[in-house]
C-alpha cells in the first residue's frame, strides 16, 4: 500500500512523507499553513491528501514520498563507484529510492530538494568536523529527522563511538555486506 491510498494522514505520517520532525508539522497545522481537522475530544489533528498536496507544491516539496511511500536514500561518496554501485544494488535489493553525491555541495542541495529519510555518508573528507556537521543537520527543521549513517575505510571502534556520540545515527565500515547495509537503514529510519 503506498501513502497515496490514504484519504487523511496524522501528523507523524505527513512529517514522514516531508522528511521533517512531528512538531513541525504541527506548527505548520496550528499556524494554519497546512489545512486539516483536530478528532472532536482529542488533540489529534488530521491532514486530508488534497490539503498536503497543495502544501507540498506550494512549497516545493517533492511529492516523490506521497506517491511511494518508500524510505529515500541520499548516498554521499567521493568515489562515484562506490555512489554507482550502492544505488545500484540498493534498487535491485529493496524497495528505496536512491540518489547520490559525490561532494558535499551537492549533497547539501539534494538533501533540501530530495528530503531523504537516510543519508549514507563517507566520512573520509578533509577537515570534517562530526560534531558541527550534525549540529548544522539538527538545528534545521526540514533536516531533523533525517537519520545520517557515516562510512569510512578507516572506522576504528572508538572513532565510531566517537560519531555516534556526535549525533550519528549508525556507522558503516568499507568493505561491508548489502545485508549490513540494509540493516543499518532499517534500524536507523525505525525511529523516523
Amino acid at each position: 500500500m503506498t501513502m497515496f491510498d490514504k484519504d487523511v494522514f496524522t501528523t507523524g505520517e505527513v512529517a514522514k512523507i516531508c522528511n521533517v520532525a512531528a512538531r513541525t508539522v504541527s506548527k505548520w497545522f496550528d499556524s494554519g499553513q497546512l489545512q486539516g481537522y483536530r478528532i472532536p475530544g482529542s488533540k489529534d489533528r488530521r491532514i486530508p491528501v488534497a490539503s498536503l498536496m497543495q502544501f507540498m507544491k506550494a512549497h516545493g516539496i517533492p511529492l516523490d514520498g506521497l506517491m511511494s511511500g518508500s524510505t529515500r536514500v541520499l548516498i554521499c561518496d567521493m568515489d562515484d563507484s562506490v555512489c554507482e554501485a550502492l544505488s545500484t544494488v540498493l534498487k535491485q535489493e529493496t524497495n528505496y529510492e536512491v540518489h547520490t553525491s559525490s561532494d558535499l555541495f551537492s549533497m547539501g542541495l539534494e538533501c533540501e530538494r530530495f528530503r531523504p529519510h537516510v543519508l549514507l555518508m563517507d566520512v573520509n573528507v578533509p577537515n570534517f568536523d562530526s560534531s558541527k556537521f550534525m549540529a548544522s543537520i539538527r538545528c534545521v527543521d526540514d533536516l531533523s529527522a533525517m537519520r545520517v549513517i557515516a562510512m569510512s575505510g578507516s572506522l576504528t571502534d572508538g572513532q565510531a563511538a566517537s560519531l555516534e556520540r556526535s549525533g550519528f545515527d549508525g556507522t558503516l565500515r568499507k568493505p561491508f555486506t548489502v545485508r549490513q547495509v540494509i540493516d543499518c537503514i532499517e534500524a536507523a529510519s525505525a525511529f523516523v
